[in-house]
């Protein structure tokens, strides 16, 4: 019993990181639409645009692309073909999604890991700069490959759980 309060506690904590992760950054979505506006008024209407704003734009959109992907795992938000799947029953799909996870996600997420700190190391290691106008640092860009795949990793660690917890014991959620 106690081992599982144990595994309840840590998954919990797992999905409340991706919760506050997810919740804090999409906010990177309001400060790329403030400055988009910003620039298009300052192109169109005062014709001065301004020599880092796609730069700046462009790095905050493959931050918040990359680091809300656990928080949109966690709440299955992401895109799915399940044309098949749905004529199967709940017993089913579950087996069927707990291969794949062994067979396709944890690797996938395991080598974007170990590909991305080595990416992001190197990065680091030379501090990397954008060629745009505005030099942007891309080694702080390149961190957040790592991180976005520990992130998933934990996510899918609580969701391969949970699913092997209801083909086990047929509880929903732990």
């Amino acid at each position: 019993m106690g081992g599982e309060i144990a595994v309840k506690m840590i998954i919990d904590s797992i999905d409340n990181i991706n919760e506050w992760v997810g919740k804090i950054c999409s906010w990177t979505v309001i400060i790329i639409l403030i400055l988009v506006v910003l620039e298009v008024i300052k192109r169109k209407v005062f014709n001065a645009p301004s020599l880092w704003s796609l730069d700046v734009t462009t790095h905050l959109y493959g931050f918040h692309f990359m680091i809300v992907t656990a928080y949109t795992l966690k709440h299955d938000g992401h895109v799915k073909i399940d044309i098949f799947s749905n004529r199967f029953s709940k017993k089913t799909k579950t087996i069927i999604d707990i291969i794949s996870f062994l067979l396709f996600y944890f690797p996938f997420c395991f080598v974007l890991l170990w590909e991305g700190t080595k990416f992001a190391s190197k990065s680091w290691a030379m501090l990397e700069t954008g060629w745009g106008a505005f030099h942007m640092p891309l080694y702080l860009l390149k961190t957040v490959i790592p991180i976005t795949a520990f992130l998933l990793i934990l996510q899918g660690i609580v969701i391969f759980t949970r699913k092997l917890q209801y083909l086990i014991k047929g509880v929903k959620h732990v």
